[in-house]
């Protein structure tokens, strides 16, 4: 019975041809046919007229849509006749998924189509002599970059990136860091050839301080206590609440309603004590600067963290119900987010904060088909919140408001006719506060000229009337 066909898998090594092993050298002298992943690699040229397969790279629209079609082309290719060499770059043992999918096809599990597997020198060998670091020792974890946000949650470090190809994976893997390395971190590019570079960089600059290829790996020694694994910690505690916990259990969306509006309405308090010590000297609580400021720092993370935990209350009632999860929450917003986002994430161009809100409420209103700007704001906002958000719809649809100096002429010119001791009163107003519906009217005409105002000066007139609400609640509080 004559052998089943055959696939030798080589590897090219890290670097140039003087790396490839004398094993691998005889196998691509000796295959009937020689194929490479790529032909983009320094030592490819130890395969003289070898077939690359390049030209998918060109037609597919993922990566695994490519290796998907390589692994059937040399399966293919083997069942015609013919040992075949397949070289890959580096080692065909790391990070090589075409070897993966390969050794997992069917007609390779059936035994139809034979592959072998040949060691070889791979990048990590490079890398961790020029790191001077004994991975084993070190505990090192390599990552793939593209799967960096997902594979590095909950990792401390040290951490060996691989397949930094280009400056887009390098910016989405520093995006999916909330807070940078704690030490330096250290580009290795080109190991192994005449311009190879090691060198240290900051953290903001790894996507925009050298231009990275196929051939870049990043060494990060440490990371901050990556958020992932917190949240997760939280999410588990909101389920064993909802298990033993005899008030949690008896949740639903709507009883927790009123503790959504009281905690966002203690983040918004916390937010404006700590914006008093952003305003400067002479605003905040009483005392030693830092003292307050760093209590109040301290009190809208707490205040923050009582938010969050009803959102991921809420997330957990959709869950136990099999609406939604708190992963479709957050993947939800995150893709809703990129949409909204072109000018970051596409080709579109907005130069100023107006053109990115133009641009939202464009994007907005295709994505829900709605007919108008205005459809989804909530009648039951707070009057002044109300008045400002319609103010701020307006305005990025391209309405012309108002100056600051027409707003102020019109509040003045409202007070003037509201304080005119000739004018007489209407009929009472039926909300039995004993005003005139038309001094009812003007009052409105006022407080919506006021809302123009705060708009001009970009104030948000929901928080500073509160602020100046609390301020004469202490006055109050002094005098009775």
């Amino acid at each position: 019975m004559p052998d089943a066909p055959r696939i030798d898998v080589v590897g090219l090594g890290p670097a140039g041809p003087e790396l490839i092993t004398a094993g691998t050298q005889e196998l691509l002298a000796s295959a009937h046919q020689v194929f490479l992943r790529t032909g983009r690699h320094p030592a490819a040229e130890a395969a003289p007229g070898a077939r690359t397969f390049d030209h998918h790279y060109e037609r597919a629209d993922t990566f695994d849509d490519v290796y998907r079609t390589i692994v059937d082309d040399l399966v293919t290719a083997a069942a015609a006749g013919g040992p075949v060499a397949y070289a890959v770059p580096g080692s065909p043992t790391v990070a090589e998924r075409t070897v993966v999918l390969l050794t997992a096809h069917p007609r390779v599990t059936s035994g139809e189509v034979t592959v072998v597997v040949h060691p070889s020198v791979s990048f990590l060998d490079i890398a961790f002599a020029r790191l001077g670091v004994d991975p084993v020792a070190a505990g090192v974890r390599i990552i793939d970059a593209e799967r960096f946000a997902l594979d590095a949650a909950g990792e401390r470090g040290p951490l060996l990136v691989a397949q930094c190809w280009s400056r887009q994976v390098l910016s989405e893997v520093k995006l999916s860091v909330e807070s940078a390395p704690e030490v330096a971190v250290t580009v290795l590019h080109h190991l192994g050839l005449p311009d190879e570079r090691v060198v240290e960089v900051p953290w903001e600059d790894i996507d925009r301080s050298f231009e990275p290829d196929h051939l870049t790996s990043l060494w990060i020694p440490h990371l901050a206590a990556p958020v992932a694994a917190e949240l997760m910690a939280l999410d588990e505690l909101v389920r064993t609440l909802r298990e033993r916990c005899p008030w949690d259990r008896r949740q639903t969306h709507a009883s927790l309603s009123r503790h959504l509006l009281e905690e966002s309405y203690e983040v918004l308090e916390a937010i404006d004590v700590l914006a008093g010590f952003d305003a400067g000297p002479g605003r905040g609580a009483t005392g030693p600067a830092e003292d307050g400021e760093a209590m109040a720092v301290a009190h809208l993370e707490e205040e923050l963290g009582d938010l969050l935990f009803q959102v991921y209350f809420h997330a957990i009632l959709a869950a136990e119900e099999g609406r939604f999860t708190l992963a479709d929450v957050a993947r939800g917003v995150h893709d809703k987010l990129v949409a909204r986002h072109p000018h970051v994430f596409g080709d579109v161009t907005a130069e100023t904060a107006d053109d990115v809100a133009t641009n939202w409420e464009a994007i907005k209103k295709a994505e829900k088909g709605r007919t108008s700007v205005t459809e989804g704001i909530p009648a039951a906002l707070p009057a002044l919140a109300l008045a400002a958000k319609l103010q701020r719809k307006a305005t990025a649809i391209g309405m012309v408001l108002p100056t600051l100096a027409d707003e102020a002429t019109r509040v003045a010119g409202a007070v003037a006719r509201l304080s005119d001791p000739d004018r007489p009163y209407g009929a009472p107003v039926a909300d039995g506060e004993g005003g005139a519906r038309e001094f009812a009217d003007e009052v409105g005409d006022l407080l919506f000229a006021a809302v123009g105002v705060a708009r001009a000066l970009g104030v948000d007139p929901e928080t500073a009337l509160l602020s100046r609400s609390a301020a004469f609640r202490g006055e109050v509080e002094v005098q009775g």
